[in-house]
Order: C-alpha cells, then sequence, then structure tokens
C-alpha cells in the first residue's frame, strides 16, 4: 500500500528506507510519487481506504479500522478540554481506531474533520468534528466511535454511505437514501424546516452542533434506488434509471445546469438525457460521468444499407415498367421490334 501527495502532518505515513519504525520529517522527502506505508496494514489486505483534509482512514479483511494523520486533533483539544484525546486521533503512522472492536468494518469515509465507518451488519460509526450535525449528534466533538441508531435510518441496515467535506449521504437495504450535515449550499438537497426560537451555541460550546434540524438523516425519496451516488466536496451526482442528477455547491458550475447557482434538490443533468448515465464521480470543484452513448451504426451496416437501397430502387423500376399498358401490336409487328 502506498500513499503521496501534501506530506505534513504525517499524513502519508513516510517510512527510513533503512528503519521503517522511524518517521522521517517531511521536508526530507519528495511530495510526488509513491511512499511506503510501515505499518501493520502490510499484514493483512487492505479493502478501503480514505483521506480527509488532514487524516486517512484504511479498513482491513479482518475489519479493522486504522487512522493517521493528526488532522482532527486540533479540534478534539479544543472542544473537548481536559480530556485525553485517543492514540488514533493524534498518531503519525496508522494506529487502530478504538471502540470499533466489537465490529467489522466494510467501508470507511472521510470528511474534512470527520470519519465514518460502515460495517458489516449494516451498522454506520462515525467519529471526530460535528461542527455541521455531520455526526448525527448533539455532541460538538466525538473522540470515539458512536453509532448512528438505526431508527435515524428507519430501521433499515445500512449498505453505502458516501462523505463530502461536511455532510454525508447513505444508502440503506431498500434503495432508500438519507442526508444529513451542512446545507447551506443545498448539499442536502431538501429544505431544512428550521426550529423557531433556537439561537446557535458559541462555537466554543462543547454542546450542540451548528443547527439541530440538520443532524437526523432524512430520506430523499426522489433518490430512491439510486445506482451510483458520489459526493464532492459540496455537491453530489446520483444515477437513477439511467438519469444522472446533481445538487449542491455550484460555484464552478459542477452541477452542469449551464449556470453557477447552488442547486437545492436533485434535478437531471439536461446535457446527458440522451445518454444513461453508467459511472459518476465529484472532485471538489468539478464532475465527471460515464455515459452509454447511443449506438452508432457501423461501417459495414452502413454499406449493407445503401445496397439494399440501391436494389429496392431498382426492383421499383422493373416493377413500374411491368405496369406500363402493352401496345395493340400485330405478330408481324412484334416480330420487328
Amino acid at each position: 500500500m502506498g500513499s503521496w501527495g501534501l506530506v505534513t502532518r504525517r499524513m502519508l505515513s513516510i517510512s527510513h528506507p533503512a528503519n521503517p519504525s522511524l518517521a522521517v520529517p517531511s521536508n526530507r522527502w519528495p511530495v510526488a510519487g509513491t511512499l511506503p506505508l510501515f505499518s501493520q496494514l502490510l499484514r493483512e489486505e487492505v479493502v478501503s481506504v480514505a483521506a480527509g483534509l488532514r487524516h486517512a482512514l484504511a479498513a482491513t479483511a479482518s475489519g479493522i479500522v486504522f487512522q493517521w494523520g493528526t488532522g482532527l486533533a486540533s479540534s478534539g483539544r479544543r472542544l473537548c478540554p481536559g480530556q485525553t484525546l485517543p492514540l488514533f486521533l493524534t498518531a503519525e503512522e496508522p494506529s487502530s481506531v478504538t471502540g470499533l472492536e466489537n465490529s467489522k468494518a466494510i467501508c470507511v469515509v472521510a470528511g474534512s474533520d470527520h470519519s465514518a465507518s460502515l460495517t458489516d451488519s449494516g451498522e454506520l460509526y462515525v467519529w471526530g468534528s460535528n461542527k455541521h450535525g455531520q455526526l448525527a449528534s448533539q455532541a460538538a466533538f466525538l473522540p470515539v466511535p458512536q453509532k448512528i441508531e438505526a431508527h435515524c435510518f428507519q430501521n433499515e441496515k445500512v449498505t453505502a454511505v458516501w462523505s463530502g467535506w461536511t455532510h454525508l449521504v447513505a444508502q440503506t437495504e431498500t434503495g432508500k437514501v438519507f442526508t444529513w450535515g451542512r446545507a447551506d449550499y443545498g448539499q442536502l438537497g431538501r429544505k431544512l424546516e428550521s426550529e423557531e426560537g433556537w439561537r446557535p451555541e458559541k462555537q466554543s460550546s462543547p454542546l450542540p452542533c451548528s443547527r439541530p434540524w440538520e443532524s437526523m438523516p432524512s430520506s430523499l425519496h426522489c433518490l430512491t434506488g439510486a445506482t451510483e451516488i458520489s459526493c464532492g466536496s459540496e455537491h453530489n451526482l446520483a444515477v437513477i434509471g439511467g438519469a444522472c442528477y446533481s445538487w449542491g455547491w455550484n460555484e464552478h458550475g459542477m452541477c452542469g445546469d449551464g449556470s453557477e447557482a447552488d442547486v437545492q434538490a436533485p434535478k437531471p443533468v439536461q446535457a446527458l438525457r440522451s445518454s444513461p448515465g453508467i459511472l459518476v464521480g465529484c472532485g471538489a470543484g468539478h464532475s465527471l460521468a460515464l455515459c452509454q452513448l447511443p449506438a452508432l451504426p457501423s461501417p459495414d451496416a452502413s454499406k449493407d444499407a445503401k445496397s439494399q437501397e440501391a436494389t429496392d430502387k431498382e426492383t421499383g423500376r422493373k416493377d413500374n415498367q411491368n405496369r406500363l399498358p402493352k401496345a395493340n401490336l400485330t405478330g408481324a409487328e412484334m416480330g420487328v421490334l
């Protein structure tokens, strides 16, 4: 397993070539190219990886989740004063995430300042910053994984999860799609009902997140049965019945509607209406879609069609000649002809 890119705060777990147990300062190594990962991860197959803003995650075949990079530590220290943070929040090399020992992870995702893990039993665990309600909790920061209760997903098992920078999307066993977290760019794809009289707590408060009514997952009926979903930083794409839908932040036109206005609810990408979507992907400020183009006739088929057309014209000409009235000629005259 390798990693590459910006190496601040030990996100890449760089090892010294002569001694894998030694962490090497980031300015000693190039920032491009594949770098070796020196950890227990090498002892078994890795089935899922995720990269946050300043932290990373990996899940192994046995269901163990590892985290490294100190990106969540600053928020944890600020929002959990006096608490000793778990090792995996401050680790500069892959460290097993405590609190998941009784579950088997099959997928991990990461936001800018949060993490999530999906288990083989359909349970979703989250931890990290809850500034925008992305952890479906009233706590400002969760230092250890906390399960989102099944009733939040209408008592259905979660089968897939995706994460933007500050919001999450999950799909359940019946195909229902739920969204929660930050919503000010339309990234949840739904209108929020505010709570009258509610006032946000101060940023330093260890209590509620930004808006309590954003905290709980809510289903988007228009996305039920989606076969593909992808989250960008603050926008999303989905494929439903072959149609590609987009919603959320659109400052750079990544929702594909020809404008730069944020899209508040999922709507079809009109430019792709004649091309069924197969796969979709989102970057921070751009989108990709792999589509099935309309079938084009092959050169041989075109030649065959032209040949058939010429044959039909010739047959039609002969038929027309046979339908012409015959002149009243005598046998002698016919013989002359």
